[in-house]
């Protein structure tokens, strides 16, 4: 009998015993999508040259075309203010949104869409999210989880031909009705249900469900014209314990008898439609399921299988959005409001909190470039996925956060020439929707990432439910070893593997060891808590925390090698120290809340002689913030996304920035002054070289400076 045979069999009941229960909808979950980066990562063996290898992103020359034209001029379109006023996009935006085919992004030019890959349509909704985020959700539900995406992948001939045409050119706007009000972050669980019957219809008998369901927060719901419903089908004829046949997605045209739709909620008050879809006895043919009889049962798995790439590219377009909206509106107006006789931004506690911003940022847009260019390559990975649409739209809610603190009076009152307060409103959406973050964060990430991303996990589980000892055996002795490396490579240092630029090498050694001290850190939890981890869900958040540093940490090790742009080092390197830092933190964390015996004294072992990169100091982040003031263009290429608006308090803001470029800092800082004194701005641009220059600028300034009000 061979060794790996033996310990399989020696290992079998123990493991069977430990081992969770898994049904068929986790199983579905956890099998969705592709292990990418973050598998070498969990492995602790990071490769630089694979991470390269994923290549920069690119955009066709219809892609770039579009973004230059069609995204350009639909943005010169929208007035944040008078579209949140008005609780609706312009009659005119929503078929401009049509004409140029907005909504039909991800579906091919064969079925009268657009095509586009995965970067180019998180562009689009990034760029239309710094304008007006209502505009942004509008154009890119229909692009996400949905109909089209659905029947791409599994839909009949028939319902293509149909659908997508219709799809893509607007003469269908869908919605997708998942959520119940006994089944939000449990969606698995919809109670939503259908009775396979049948029907007489124009004289012929037509098989299909009769459904009950009742949902709700569904985007587009109250415009839609075809519904994608999921729900939970039966067949009452069949044997006892037979009678289930799973989640089954359908679509349903709108009016259909027996289905109530129209009605709206107001999402933070919003204006992007939003509203409940109802139906009692609604009857849908077996040719209205998606893929037809063949794909009854099936839904769950085409929903995890889609959303394990779309979950990568929507909200995080949105966390994006927010982060560069709020890193430029922060920088833009330190420049230009003064207090104390000097401009906001050069005070340390609001350079300091614009520098810590634009870190953040550098990193998790990173990520997200990344995570676009892996899917552009054909990859899902839904594990990387829910690690964007947590930590995007986290670092959308601290940004902007922060650069309302450094707004102070001007960002809390409400009108057009408000810079974020419409954003500010939105960004709990993002954070709920799509899988609310705490779930993701504490249940899916790490969760779903040490089944899917360790190299021996899913292995070994499969080995115990198919009753196979040498397989169990081989995938033990394979632990074996994986632990014993990252033990060593923990104590003693691991090695680089692949070549890093040589700019980032120090932080790229780093990396390559706290990886190590993770998966080993991983392993022991795991090994010492076993099945009771699932359910420890603050343990289990920092592990997911953990990961999700260092897989931002390496994106941003491949944007500075894809950029190979000098002037954004400092960024570059604030953002690993910052993300590598956070990691080994989460680590002390972890080991301190471990409910083991000795838990302190494991901890020291494999977090010791840790070469610790110390956070920024203070002088790090105002040199940082001082590039930001000072090099237009280094702000320029951290918020390339930062769009031109109709009108408002963003257009007022970039104008002033413009006419401070041309006068130049020690112009407008004498100019500054000679207001203070003269109290005019026609007596204080009197004394400037041009005048008029200088006049134009004062009032520019002035009116960023000013809020409005209104009629008692």
């Amino acid at each position: 009998m061979a060794f790996s045979q033996l310990v399989g069999r020696l290992a079998m009941a123990p493991f069977s015993n430990a081992l969770p229960v898994m049904g068929d909808t986790e199983r579905a979950a956890l099998e969705a999508g592709t292990v990418g980066f973050e598998g070498r990562i969990f492995a602790g063996r990071p490769d630089f040259d694979a991470l390269t290898a994923v290549g920069p992103n690119r955009l066709s020359p219809a892609e770039q075309s579009f973004l230059d034209n069609e995204v350009r001029t639909l943005c010169g379109m929208l007035d944040d203010f008078a579209i949140d006023t008005a609780r609706d996009l312009p009659p005119e935006v929503w078929q401009y949104l049509r004409d140029k085919r907005f909504f039909g992004m991800i579906i091919p030019v064969d079925w009268g869409g657009l095509g586009f890959g995965h970067f180019a349509h998180a562009a689009v909704v990034t760029r239309l999210a710094t304008v007006n985020v209502s505009a942004a959700v509008t154009a890119m539900v229909p692009n996400s989880l949905g109909p089209a995406e659905l029947l791409l992948h599994y839909g009949t001939e028939e319902q293509k031909q149909h659908y997508l045409p219709r799809l893509a050119d607007g003469r269908d706007l869908p919605c997708f009705g998942l959520t119940s009000p006994y089944a939000g972050s449990d969606a698995a669980a919809i109670p939503d249900r259908g009775v396979l019957t049948t029907r007489e219809i124009d004289g012929r008998i037509v098989r299909g469900f009769s459904v009950t369901f009742s949902k709700r927060y569904i985007t587009l719901a109250p415009v839609a014209t075809v519904v994608g419903l999921a729900f939970n089908a039966c067949d009452e004829s069949r044997p006892e314990g037979e009678r289930e046949l799973g989640i089954t997605c359908a679509l349903i045209p709108v009016p259909t008898p027996g289905m109530r739709i129209g009605r709206r909620h107001r999402p933070m008050d919003s204006a992007f439609m939003n509203g409940p879809i109802e139906g009692e006895d609604v009857f849908v043919p077996m040719d209205w399921i998606i893929g037809g009889q063949a794909r009854v049962g099936h839904g769950w798995r085409m929903l995890m299988e889609c959303l394990a790439a779309g979950r990568a590219i929507s909200l995080p377009a949105l966390g994006a959005a927010t982060q560069q909206s709020s890193v430029f509106v922060a920088n833009g107006y330190g420049r230009v409001r003064e207090q104390f006789g000097l401009p906001i931004g050069r005070f340390d506690a609001v350079a300091g909190l614009i520098a810590s911003m634009a870190a953040q940022l550098y990193a998790t847009d990173a990520a997200r470039r990344f995570t676009a260019a892996a899917l552009d390559n054909g990859e899902q990975p839904a594990v990387a996925s829910a690690i964007l649409k947590v930590h995007l739209t986290e670092a959308g809610r601290t940004a902007i956060n922060h650069a309302m603190d450094i707004l102070g009076g001007k960002g809390i009152i409400a009108g057009p020439s408000n810079l974020l307060s419409v954003a500010y409103r939105h960004m709990p959406v993002a954070i709920t929707v799509e899988g609310a973050n705490i779930l993701t964060r504490s249940l899916i990430i790490f969760g779903q990432g040490a089944v899917r991303c360790h190299p021996f996990v899913m292995a070994e589980m499969q080995a115990v439910h198919d009753k196979d000892p040498g397989a169990l055996g081989q995938a033990l002795l394979g632990h074996a070893r994986h632990v014993a490396r990252n033990l060593w490579c923990s104590l003693f240092g691991a090695p680089v593997v692949g070549t890093p630029p040589k700019d980032l090498a120090r932080e790229a050694r780093l990396l390559a060891r706290l990886s190590a001290k993770y998966a080993l850190t991983c392993d022991l939890a795991m090994g010492l808590l076993g099945g009771r981890l699932k359910r420890m869900e603050l343990l289990s958040a920092r592990l997911g925390d953990g990961l999700s540093h260092l897989y931002m940490a390496s994106a941003s090790i491949w944007r500075y090698t894809m950029e190979a742009d000098p002037a954004m080092l400092p960024l570059a390197q604030a953002a690993l120290r910052v993300q590598l830092d956070a990691a080994e933190e989460v680590l002390r964390d972890l080991y301190a809340n471990l409910p083991t015996p000795g838990r302190r004294l494991i901890g020291r072992l494999v977090l010791s002689r840790t070469a610790h990169l110390a956070p920024l100091r203070d002088a790090q982040m105002l040199a940082l913030a001082r590039l930001l003031r000072e090099r237009a263009d280094v702000m320029q290429r951290l918020c390339p996304d930062v769009s031109v608006p109709k009108s408002g308090g963003m257009v007022d803001l970039m104008h002033a920035l413009a006419l401070a470029a041309r006068l130049g800092d020690e112009a407008t800082a004498q100019l500054n002054k000679l207001v203070r004194r003269t109290r005019s701005f026609e007596a204080a641009a009197q004394d400037m070289p041009d005048p008029a220059q200088a006049l134009a600028y004062l009032q520019a300034a002035d009116k960023v400076i000013q809020v409005d009000d209104f009629p008692a």
